[in-house]
């Protein structure tokens, strides 16, 4: 018998008992439904920590020098706090100590940022803003990109000028109604005139990003955020991937030099990057996606016993059946072939539906509610082997039995 005939007799018994297949492949397509319902969650997350968290905080191909970490999802002990603060301030000294070391082609900004209290004349009162006192090649290394006016040029930033480029939710709360280019928003009582509103952004894990300006680092602005006594950064892009590990080598080893530290020492300040700042994530990212397969299996382990009854049972109701095969010449393989494909496809056919309900919830969950929802190609790829897997090993023991049938006997069964 060819497969592909085995597989023909497989559907022809799932068309004629309906009902037995149905609860045949429950289990299956239960355990497989969860399975990608999970993993889809978890990789949904896992894009948006990845992209839209790290991503929009640190750029591509960026790393950042701070004295301590920015984005931390691991625990932190008061013991490591303590110790991070009594590290050395990052100066605006170190800044242009680094930008001069870099290679060409290398991006360089000074990113300086604080929560303060923000006024405008066109409105009473308002939230306060995440300011950001920075040079002009911040826009191009965070891929900031304005809707309306400008961002500040070198010169600006040289010459102090006090001007300032909003988010939109800025622009909401200061300017109602209003063209906020040309105006003024006040900082500290000092006005900085708008000369640019930044394209949406939206929140990331509560934070709007929407809710900053960006004003020049030689501005008055770094009076408010505090550059003078400690930076909050310095950030650095490589021209691309590969040059990443040497830049971060050259800003370490400069780092180090004048920080006075011994071989012997530890680093007392740390190079911030998506992987760095992401490795925590991708520890629990492992448990996650550990647990989002381990579970369904028991969804799968139940539909496999169950898949097994019904082949014995199906055996039993065909056992005249396989005598008259027998007799006419089918092969002790033969029958054990037509039974596993049989189960097999039972099994995989569960599994395509299960695949169908695991997108579909995956998606109504992460419409009624804030998870996010991203289909991992290879979990459809697990699910369809775990779908045949199970078939397959649930009917080996039934389809034997079938095969060692005495076709004499069996001819005798009504």
């Amino acid at each position: 018998m060819s497969f592909y005939e085995a597989i023909r007799l497989a559907l022809a018994q799932i068309r004629v008992q309906k009902l037995k297949s149905f609860f045949t492949l429950l289990g299956v397509t239960i355990g497989v439904m969860f399975l990608i319902a999970v993993v889809s969650i978890v990789q949904g997350m896992s894009n948006y920590v990845e992209d839209a968290f790290a991503g929009k905080f640190l750029g591509v191909n960026t790393a950042y020098l701070r004295k301590f970490p920015d984005i931390n999802t691991g625990n932190v002990t008061e013991a490591q706090w303590r110790e991070w603060q009594r590290r050395p301030p990052i100066t605006i000294a170190d800044a242009y100590a680094v930008r001069d070391a870099l290679p060409a082609g290398t991006g360089w900004a000074i990113d300086d940022v604080r929560w303060i209290n923000a006024q405008s004349k066109y409105a009473n009162g308002g939230p306060q803003v995440m300011a950001h006192a920075s040079t002009s090649q911040l826009f191009a290394i965070k891929d900031l990109n304005v809707t309306e006016g400008r961002v500040f040029s070198d010169e600006e930033d040289q010459l102090g000028a006090p001007v300032v480029v909003i988010g939109t939710e800025v622009r909401q709360f200061f300017f109602p109604n209003l063209d906020p280019v040309g105006r003024d928003l006040k900082i500290g009582g000092l006005p900085f005139r708008v000369i640019g509103v930044l394209e949406k952004q939206g929140t990331v894990f509560g934070v709007p990003l929407d809710r900053q300006i960006f004003a020049p680092f030689h501005s008055p602005m770094q009076r408010f955020t505090g550059a003078r006594i400690n930076l909050a950064g310095v950030t650095v892009q490589a021209p691309n991937p590969a040059a990443m590990a040497d830049i971060q080598e050259t800003i370490s080893e400069l780092m180090r030099r004048r920080h006075k530290l011994h071989p012997a020492q530890p680093d007392d300040f740390v190079l911030e990057t998506s992987a760095s700042a992401l490795s925590a994530w991708d520890t629990i990212k492992s448990y996650l996606v550990m647990a989002g397969i381990f579970l369904p299996a028991i969804g799968l382990v139940v539909g496999a016993i169950v898949i097994m009854n019904i082949m014995l049972v199906a055996v039993a109701e065909r056992t005249r059946e396989i005598g008259i095969r027998k007799s006419l010449g089918a092969r002790r393989r033969d029958i054990l072939a037509q039974f596993l494909v049989e189960a097999a496809t039972l099994s995989t056919f569960g599994a395509a539906i299960g695949i169908g309900l695991g997108i579909g919830l995956s998606k109504f969950i992460a419409a009624v509610s804030p998870l996010p929802s991203s289909v991992a190609l290879w979990s459809v790829g697990v699910a369809i082997v775990l779908g045949a897997g199970v078939g397959i090993l649930a009917g080996i023991y039934p389809a034997s039995r079938a095969s060692r049938l005495d076709p004499i006997v069996a001819l005798r069964a009504e």
